[in-house]
């Protein structure tokens, strides 16, 4: 049974919760950030994250992000490389034993290179679809890159990836829950903080409106899974103000930078948000 309540669990140590902002996208439509929208009006600018959970000697890095290459070939404005962004709070990728990969999506999973301590953490569904049949539809193949993959594969054949089929506990307080639709096997990360459980939901909704309009980004694999997706979130969450979207430039407005110096970089999830949820989605 989830836990659903806010208040932290006195038998679990809290995890320190981060996001990291390492690039953006501008110039969009709201054609690009809604499936269903008007192809005129203009949208918000996409950001890109990659997030830290940290509980004194534990650190889980989730998501890898991307590098310059991609960048450049995408035609997205890289404001650091992830490894970087870690090394602000003090995080040294090439230590780091534990990467959760939400999904295999070129924008979460490339510079793993950058993480040759890790043992990352991936969906079976996930796997099967990005190495399967289903890439020889271009369009189909089109969010993932062929040299992640490379790695990715290289990475299994070294023993460094650890499967999961469905929810699953990693350590107490962090657990990863299968949210499928954008992708195959995109997964959530749950993570109790010092304010709750809070819930990471990736690409599950990229923006807060899309899961409050119950209209999905346009780049999914099934659009009825998604939307039943939103539902698992708030079963997942204590409130829809614990639900974290995946690529929202509004996380950079509502929650409180990490330091001085580090705003609009690094903000704390594991505080309370200065935006409700209702103004984080118009």
């Amino acid at each position: 049974m989830i836990d659903q309540t806010g208040e932290p669990d006195a038998g679990i140590a809290p995890f320190e919760l981060y996001a990291l902002r390492y690039a953006t996208h501008a110039g969009r439509t709201a054609k690009d950030n809604f499936l269903h929208a008007d192809p005129h009006e203009t949208g918000a600018n996409l950001d890109y994250f990659i997030w830290l959970a940290r509980r004194e000697n534990e650190v889980f890095v989730i998501d890898t992000g991307f590098g310059s290459d991609a960048a450049k070939a995408r035609g997205r404005t890289l404001l650091c490389d992830p490894k970087d962004a870690l090394a602000l709070l003090g995080v040294d990728a090439h230590t780091v034993s534990q990467v959760v990969l939400t999904h295999l999506h070129y924008d979460h999973a490339g510079t793993l290179g950058d993480f040759p301590a890790a043992r990352f953490h991936l969906q079976v569904d996930e796997a099967g679809h990005a190495t399967g049949p289903c890439m020889c539809d271009a369009k189909a193949r089109a969010p993932f890159d062929v040299e992640n993959i490379v790695a990715y594969i290289r990475s299994l054949y070294a023993g460094r990836i650890e499967f999961h089929r469905g929810d699953r506990e990693l350590a107490p307080g962090f657990w990863l829950h299968a949210v499928p639709g954008h992708s195959a096997g995109l997964q959530a990360v749950r993570v109790m903080t010092e304010r709750g459980w809070v819930v990471l939901a990736s690409d599950a909704t990229h923006f807060y409106a899309n899961m409050e309009r119950r209209n999905p980004f346009p780049v999914l694999l099934d659009e009825a899974a998604l939307i039943r997706g939103y539902s698992r979130l708030t079963e997942l969450a204590p409130s829809l103000d614990h639900i974290v979207p995946g690529h929202d430039p509004a996380v950079m407005r509502a929650y409180p930078a990490a330091s001085t110096g580090l705003e609009g970089v690094v903000v704390r999830l594991d505080v309370a948000p200065s935006l409700s949820w209702e103004e984080l989605s118009r």
